[in-house]
């Protein structure tokens, strides 16, 4: 039991529901497209994003300090030749985000997109932030 205690406290702070990346690959699998790999570096960069408009009291891409989602990523030692960012408020689970996303001609487009290879999804209460990246 103590192991696993110190396991908790020493594990990352940044988990990969697998059913997020399940669901994103099988959108991009019907059109045709590669599959993306989990990246917890973008789930951490999507986690500030949301928790930033959680705190600040806004939904927009651009963070309280004027930040774009390149200025997060390389903040955040990510290095990338593509990114993207989908948000959404309000929906209660990962069905009804996903709908709503696919459902939107702009954050379709983001999922879908060819050049996509590794994807990080966070949800900070009814915020949900994506962040899809290829490196360099």
């Amino acid at each position: 039991m103590r192991w696993v205690a110190l396991w908790l406290l020493c594990a990352p702070a940044v988990w990969a529901d697998p059913a997020i990346l399940q669901a994103v690959n099988a959108e991009r699998a019907e059109q045709g497209r590669s599959l993306l790999a989990y990246d917890a570096r973008l789930e951490a960069v999507a986690r500030s994003h949301g928790a930033d408009m959680q705190r600040a009291g806004f939904f927009a891409h651009e963070g309280s300090d004027g930040s774009n989602l390149g200025d997060r990523l390389r903040r955040s030692d990510v290095s990338f030749c593509f990114a993207a960012e989908n948000i959404a408020r309000g929906q209660q689970n990962l069905a009804e985000v996903m709908q709503g996303w696919m459902g939107s001609r702009g954050h379709r487009r983001n999922i879908l997109h060819r050049r996509a290879e590794t994807v990080g999804v966070a949800r900070v209460r009814d915020i949900w932030v994506m962040v899809l990246a290829a490196p360099c």
